[in-house]
């Protein structure tokens, strides 16, 4: 399939009007969608979106690749837009974007489609092309230029096959390139590399890791004659073939944008020896600093990040059966195992509370130490999280678990960094579980007790606080919430919640669910009572605030809180420790942990109506208050 049966003049548009990045997109998949596409336009752009939010597609030299593979695109195809202005598309070199290429790939797309897509990418490497683009008078000759480049694109192709037939002496540098859609950046990379390595005399050959699956796979002879690897990926790729030869891993963006710079690195001998020690391949970062740096917050969102789903499904189920128990007049008892299992709401609480809660310590413990310490430190730390679990050390003990094995392991991994290279197979599957289990079952062992202590201190204290501690507890958590937006303030109140879920009270959750939902709420009343003072973008986010707050997700109010923090903060935080406050002097208890509206009626104690009227409260005030204190549209463009 070529490239021109998927760019047709009818997805042509060589005067585009907007002026903004998301203008751009907007624009260019109202395109597809008038040619009959897509399925779902709106579906569509917030793949886009997510897809942006990876790494920008403004890859530089005034191009921009915008493109999803996504059930909402009926038939696969591409877009092409064109701004003489330029339009800043936070692209590589931070130029303007001229050319737009939108692509859209359909979620079962077709080999045939997807290589059409990559050959797209390949072209724009090529500066004279992209002239001869910019100066194209219509949009059938835009359909005629790629046809032309096409046919030379096949011609390249056969001398380059017909080269690599008659290679016996392998290639001076071999190379990998990925990104997240296996559709643009990863063959743009590998032209990059290989045209510059045929202007340096430079022998290359370039493995794809594409949506169609690895091409021109690196093999072992050529591994073993090479000087050295380039890996320009933003996905995971097995770099275990390559130990013992110089290895160079960079995102996929730098394979487009410095070429050169990584194929000297090779050539002249500066790329490190890779050296291998077991642990899981990783994606190079886009924007990640070089080196390996303690990041605590990092390290604990990961294991709540995995922790969640069997959190949030447990609870909810927990919470149905509870539920239904009520309406049906059963009596619900304590379900230890499948003999305990006698109706419909004892199969839920099953479920929810014998498995997938049960679940939700050692999956914490165990995801925060490979945060750590990578695939080794798995199976070290969900042994010491099941440790305490059944040690009663709860979700604090499951937190330490994890930390304790993933550093664990590290010093593992640094005690052996000297072991003789032919046994380095053993690390992986005998050294490092061995003695990663071993040393941090043997400290949970010690610790787990004093632990469980305090857990069950802390959680006498919580149950044995009056109204009026509760209220402040309540104030506190909801504040927190809303005073970062899904910030470290907000997750550590969140990750409090849950810990007290695990230990059986429920309050906290409460006071912490109604404090998160307030700000995006906040922000959207806010642009509904006070509209002469938003523009229409402002009211435009606004819409999606409500949708976002409804579901929980604090972090829909950053539109707001970014372009005006003070306001926007000492606002939320007002109202979010309000609606906390409320909750607990109403004594509700949740057990669900997420779900926004969904889960309300589902309160464990108090009344679900009062839930809603205290977060209502705190969505009015938190309104009113940013409302009032807000400057109006003319102050705000004359500061």
């Amino acid at each position: 399939m070529k490239v021109t049966d998927l760019l047709t003049a009818a997805t042509v548009n060589l005067d585009l009007k907007s002026t903004t990045k998301k203008d751009v997109m907007d624009e260019l998949a109202a395109t597809l969608d008038k040619a009959g596409k897509l399925n779902d336009l709106a579906e569509y752009r917030a793949a886009l979106d997510k897809r942006e939010e990876q790494s920008t597609t403004g890859i530089g030299d005034g191009v921009a690749i915008p493109h999803s593979k996504t059930a909402a695109v009926k038939e696969a195809a591409i877009a092409f837009g064109r701004s003489k202005e330029g339009v800043d598309f936070q692209s590589l070199d931070g130029q303007p974007a001229h050319l737009f290429f939108m692509i859209a790939a359909t979620d079962g797309a077709n080999a045939t489609h997807l290589e059409a897509l990559s050959t797209l990418s390949t072209f724009l490497i090529d500066a004279a092309f992209r002239e001869k683009l910019m100066n194209a008078a219509t949009a059938d000759e835009i359909v005629a230029l790629f046809d032309e480049q096409e046919s030379e694109s096949e011609n390249v192709a056969a001398e380059e096959k017909k080269a690599a037939e008659n290679n016996t002496d392998g290639y001076e540098v071999l190379a990998v390139t990925g990104c997240p859609t296996g559709i643009a950046h990863t063959y743009m990379a590998a032209d990059a590399l290989k045209q510059k390595a045929k202007e340096m005399g430079v022998s290359i050959k370039v493995q794809t890791n594409g949506s169609t699956g690895i091409k021109n796979r690196l093999q072992a002879d050529e591994i073993e004659k090479a000087k050295g690897i380039i890996v320009a990926a933003s996905i995971n790729i097995d770099v275990e073939p390559f130990k013992g030869k110089p290895l160079v891993q960079v995102p996929v963006t730098d394979g487009i944008r410095r070429p050169e710079e990584l194929i000297n690195e090779v050539i002249e001998g500066k790329a490190p020896v890779y050296q291998g020690d077991g642990s899981a391949p990783k994606a190079a970062a886009e924007e990640e600093p070089k080196g390996k740096k303690i990041n605590i917050y990092k390290n604990l969102m990961n294991g709540v990040t995995y922790m969640l789903p069997f959190v949030v499904g447990g609870g909810i189920l927990i919470a149905i059966s509870y539920l239904i128990a009520s309406l049906t007049g059963v009596e619900l008892k304590p379900v230890a195992g499948v003999v305990d299992v006698h109706d419909f709401p004892s199969l839920l609480s099953f479920i929810g509370n014998g498995n997938a809660m049960y679940l939700m310590i050692p999956i914490l413990a165990g995801f925060i130490a490979m945060s750590i310490a990578d695939r080794p430190g798995l199976a070290p730390g969900m042994v010491g999280g099941l440790m305490a679990l059944t040690s009663n050390a709860g979700f604090l003990g499951g937190l330490i678990a994890g930390f304790l094995a993933g550093y664990v392991v590290e010093l593992v991994k640094w005690a052996f960094q000297k072991w003789p290279q032919s046994l380095d197979g053993l690390k992986p599957v005998l050294i490092y579980p061995v003695f990663g289990i071993f040393i941090t079952g043997a400290l949970m062992f010690l610790i787990n007790q004093p632990i469980s202590d305090f857990m069950e201190w802390m959680t006498h204290l919580l149950n044995s606080m009056g109204t009026g501690n509760l209220v402040l507890l309540g104030l506190i958590l909801g504040g927190m919430m809303g005073i970062d937006l899904g910030g470290p303030f907000n997750k550590i109140a969140f990750t409090f919640g849950i810990a007290m879920i695990s230990a059986g009270n429920f309050y906290p959750q409460a006071a912490v669910m109604a404090g998160g939902m307030v700000p995006p709420l906040g922000m959207a009343l806010a642009t509904t009572l006070f509209a002469h003072k938003f523009n229409r973008a402002q009211r435009d986010s606004g819409k999606v605030a409500y949708v976002l707050g409804a579901a929980f997700i604090s972090e829909g109010a950053i539109p707001f809180g970014a372009a005006d923090p003070i306001r926007v903060m000492v606002s939320t935080t007002i109202g979010s420790a309000l609606a906390g406050g409320l909750s607990l002097l109403f004594g509700i208890g949740l057990r669900p942990p997420h779900g926004g509206i969904f889960v309300i009626p589902l309160v464990s104690n108090g009344n679900p109506f009062l839930y809603a009227f205290a977060i209502i409260i705190g969505t009015v005030v938190t309104a009113i208050i940013y409302g009032i204190w807000k400057k109006p549209l003319k102050e705000q463009e004359n500061a």
